[in-house]
């Protein structure tokens, strides 16, 4: 009995740290004056993803990323003023996340990758393929908006009016899980609130030097339509497009997704791997 105790204790001890050892460990680089969190998953080709506005890797693709890391190397950033990265005193937009991304790329010695964005990820996602053409290898633009038009008429009014209250609970909970400071909290959704009030049309003629391949996802009941995601896909010169049955997120289980339960999300993963394993 005792012997048998003292097996099941050693196999228990052995499991753990197994395990323990088994868990990526985010990690801080030094990036454009930001200390820039990120964590790495599984091995294969570079994947970078970049998740959307008030959010963290976690909120946006905690349902996905395990199936992505079991075939790509999976590089999740969090970006300027979200989650455990904090913010600082420069400003922040689209172009300055892009900036920041190929920055990492190239402390990391990633010469090439794959660059997936959902939502504001998306249009950082965008702006790395028109600034730092060289180091993408093909792009997911997940819920894209890369035209002020292209999103709910009142959207910039209500947002010049919109209070941290109006952040769905969730995202609050998942920052403040991560760094329990209000005022850090305020400061993310001031930060993402501003941007998207100055927020411009990203022009047609840059986004047709994006080269790179690219995958547009979006929902038929997103918060941008899809004749918004079709007219990018004509303007991309090497874009293939897919139009889902689901609002914003629900494709990949983003942390607001209506069903948990749906299995759209391994369907999308699947659909996402082919893109990017295709020639």
């Amino acid at each position: 009995m005792q012997r048998r105790f003292l097996i099941t204790l050693l196999l228990l001890i052995t499991t753990h740290f197994s395990m323990k050892a088994q868990q990526p460990k985010g990690q801080y680089a030094a990036i454009n004056g930001l200390q820039l969190y990120y964590e790495i998953h599984g091995n294969g080709y570079p994947l970078v993803l970049l998740h959307g506005g008030g959010s963290t890797i976690t909120t946006t693709y905690g349902r996905i990323l395990p199936e992505l890391a079991k075939t790509h190397q999976v590089i999740a950033i969090e970006l300027q003023a979200h989650g455990h990265t904090a913010d600082i005193d420069r400003p922040l937009s689209f172009e300055q996340d892009a900036d920041d991304v190929a920055a990492l790329l190239r402390h990391l010695k990633i010469e090439k990758a794959n660059i997936m964005g959902f939502s504001n990820g998306a249009t950082t996602a965008l702006q790395i393929g028109i600034r730092h053409p060289q180091v993408v290898n093909k792009l997911v633009l997940a819920s894209i908006a890369y035209r002020r038009d292209a999103l709910p008429p009142g959207f910039f009014e209500g947002m010049k009016q919109a209070t941290l209250k109006d952040m769905p609970q969730p995202y609050h909970e998942a920052y403040l899980a991560i760094n329990p400071d209000p005022k850090g909290l305020q400061a993310m959704f001031n930060r993402d609130a501003a941007r998207m009030i100055d927020f411009k049309d990203i022009p047609d003629a840059a986004i047709k030097t994006v080269q790179a391949p690219a995958l547009i996802i979006s929902g038929d009941k997103d918060v941008t339509p899809p004749e918004h995601s079709v007219a990018l896909s004509r303007t991309l010169p090497h874009a293939q497009l897919a139009i889902l049955p689901c609002g914003h997120g629900d494709y990949i289980g983003e942390i607001l997704s209506a069903k948990a339960d749906s299995t759209m999300p391994a369907f999308v993963v699947s659909m996402i791997n082919t893109f990017l394993n295709g020639k």
